[in-house]
């Protein structure tokens, strides 16, 4: 009995080494941001910058080459130059890297085979499942839409909670919330047009745009953001007044009798109330508010946000090639070449607030989310849809910055070792990084990806938020990495991962973004539906809720989620091609919109400073209707991204995300 003791105290005492072995040297088992999250393989345990040092690791958390600190890369600054050029096909991970054996190794033994994960993803998605989340899609927005017109119109959103209306808070002009939002305009009304048309809901198109024409006004006393005004409203207008003068009519009958460019000029009206925020700026960056009736008011803020000021392009161009009028695609580029000018001369990049006046960068942030999200998208929008190089330009290089001191992680986000690539917030001058959050906004960027072709990264950074979502069934406002758990938690039926996932699906034609899809549709029936409509969720872990259904629920979230299963959709079949704004509002990308007679006024060799200040700006001439279903040309196909993932390199996304 002695000697299988002592045999027996061998083992224990050898095993009891090999474990200390393990967790000295970080052979562990993964310690990610939370540790359910699959994402997390190899993830060290989670230092700050000034951890110890390992053998193991080297620069910016590189293994393999000696003095580097340790801890996750996504701390340490990144190598400039060493992200960049990344755009790729993806490439067939090794079987030791992410085979079923190496994630069971990763994630405690806990390997369910590749059987597993080709039957619960790869197994297709069954045409009637299809079916069924397309209506449950529909459904949705119905059932929002519905008891917005039955208990909020004419206010401009429900209170789904209460079953009421909610306009602009006159008590607490400083309740910018809200404020900022509503213009007392109907806006969820008119947030939500193209979204009916989309769903082919002809008859409720119809009436709904002629209550616009008759009940809407912007002759109001309502103090708003230009950036909500124009991405919401004036956006939803001109995208309307398209479907309806559109001569294929791609999504059924949606003509209005007597039709006489009412919305168009509508538009029109609202952009020329907006313009007063372009005028008395000393850098030709827009006040960051007016008042409808009045102009900018006395006691406006001279700080603006850089997405706020910068992202006006779109729906400002395309009213001023609608028009032929210069004056509002003028001042909307004036502004992004302003803020352009005023990057970092050292990293590229640009901060997150400005003075309109000195040119100050008062916010120095320099990341994806709020305050810079929609700058970068309008670069590469306005191109696509305008055609000028410019903006192409200023998108490429800053798309580098962004992958020179943003992107932390390994190169490959399939292969490789260290840490899955993440986007990080940084200080705009020296790259530092400034804090260890993310902000729900971001999830727009891998939808943004799959535009450009880096269809690689953004399938990989997808999956983190995806992860998140799969975590608390919602995206919370803030997410910090390192503490591994929401700063912010509140969660307002945000669309930006729902517009990704939409993305992804229509560039991979994958089922597993259909699966991600219906976790979404049935994670928000779950937790954000109410009486009478769906309601933000106050907090995403207890789940309780805030009495407001903002409008972009309607136009956006609905929208792309019944897109997503709607493989019959038009906008799929038709053989125009569409872009949707930042708001999600559809816009065909036809020859016309890239004419401009005015190019002159834009270039710098036209005589012009790009912060506009020498040259003559443009006066607004008599409204003149150029109807949009004329010369639509489709544009010649310059970049197709649809691109069939290997079985091998999805079971990997869904061994990521799928364990959770």
């Amino acid at each position: 009995m002695q000697w299988r003791a002592l045999v027996l105290g061998l083992v224990l005492l050898r095993l009891g080494l090999h474990g200390v072995l393990w967790l000295v040297f970080g052979l562990g088992p993964s310690m990610g941001f939370y540790q359910r999250f699959p994402l997390s393989f190899g993830f060290q345990r989670l230092r700050g910058p000034d951890g110890p040092e390992s053998p193991a690791s080297g620069p910016a958390g590189r293994p393999g080459t000696p003095g580097g600190p340790s801890g996750p890369s996504w701390l340490q600054p990144q190598v400039p130059g060493a992200a960049a050029g990344r755009r790729r096909a993806p490439r067939r991970p090794g079987p030791d890297v992410c085979g079923p054996g190496h994630w069971g190794y990763v994630l405690g033994g806990r390997s369910r085979g590749r059987d597993e994960y080709e039957k619960r993803y790869s197994g297709a998605f069954p045409p009637q499942l299809r079916a069924q989340m397309r209506d449950l899609a529909r459904g949705m927005f119905v059932f929002g839409y519905d008891n917005y017109m039955a208990h909020a119109f004419p206010e401009d959103e429900l209170n789904p909670i209460h079953c009421r209306g909610r306009g602009p808070d006159r008590g607490d002009p400083s309740n910018l919330n809200i404020n900022d939002v509503l213009g007392n305009y109907s806006l969820t009304l008119v947030d939500a047009l193209d979204t009916l048309a989309i769903m082919g809901n002809s008859s409720e198109f119809q009436k709904a745009v002629k209550l616009v024409i008759n009940t809407v006004s912007f002759d109001k006393d309502s103090t708003v953001q230009v950036f909500e005004a124009t991405i919401r409203v004036l956006g939803s207008l001109l995208s309307a007044h398209r479907i309806i003068t559109d001569s294929k009519q791609p999504f059924g009958d949606m003509t209005i009798k007597d039709y006489d460019n009412e919305l168009l000029h509508m538009a029109h009206d609202l952009a020329v109330r907006l313009l007063p925020a372009f005028e008395n700026t000393r850098t030709g960056i827009p006040y960051p508010r007016v008042n409808l009736k009045t102009g900018v008011p006395p006691d406006s803020n001279n700080e603006t946000c850089t997405a706020g000021a910068g992202s006006l392009l779109v729906e400002f161009g395309i009213l001023s090639r609608l028009l032929g009028d210069s004056t509002f695609e003028w001042v909307a580029r004036r502004a992004v070449k302003a803020l352009w000018n005023l990057r970092s001369n050292d990293t590229g990049l640009l901060g997150n607030v400005v003075n309109i006046q000195t040119g100050h960068w008062v916010g120095k942030q320099s990341g994806l989310g709020a305050g810079l999200d929609s700058f970068y998208e309008y670069l590469l929008k306005s191109y696509i849809l305008f055609g000028e190089k410019e903006d192409l330009e200023m998108f490429n290089a800053v798309y580098k910055s962004i992958q020179n001191y943003l992107r932390r992680g390994r190169e490959a986000c399939n292969e490789g070792e260290g840490d899955p690539p993440l986007y990080v917030n940084v200080n705009m001058f020296s790259g530092q990084l400034m804090n260890t959050w993310i902000d729900s906004l971001q999830a727009f960027f891998p939808g943004l990806q799959v535009l450009i072709g880096d269809v690689e990264d953004a399938i990989c950074l997808h999956a983190f938020y995806y992860a998140i979502w799969k975590r608390y069934g919602a995206l919370p406002e803030r997410y910090n990495w390192q503490l591994q758990a929401p700063d912010v938690l509140f969660y307002p039926l945000r669309p930006e991962l729902v517009e990704s996932t939409y993305l992804l699906y229509q560039a991979t034609k994958n089922p597993f973004y259909l699966h991600v899809g219906m976790d979404i549709l049935q994670s928000l029936e779950k937790y954000t539906k109410v009486k009478c409509g769906y309601a933000t969720l106050h907090h995403v872990i207890d789940k309780s809720k805030e009495d407001r259904m903002e409008s972009f629920f309607l136009s956006e979230t609905c929208k792309y989620l019944y897109l997503l299963f709607d493989e019959e959709n038009p906008v799929h079949k038709s053989g125009t091609r569409y872009m949707f704004t930042t708001e999600g509002h559809i816009v065909s990308v036809d020859a016309h919109l890239r004419e401009s007679p005015w190019k002159e006024f834009f270039s710098e060799e036209g005589g012009r400073d790009p912060v506009g200040k020498s040259g003559h700006r443009p006066r607004p001439h008599e409204l003149k209707v150029i109807n949009s279903s004329s010369n639509c040309n489709r544009v010649p196909d310059e970049r197709r991204y649809s691109l069939p993932l290997k079985s091998v390199y999805m079971r990997q996304i869904d061994q990521m995300v799928g364990l959770i």
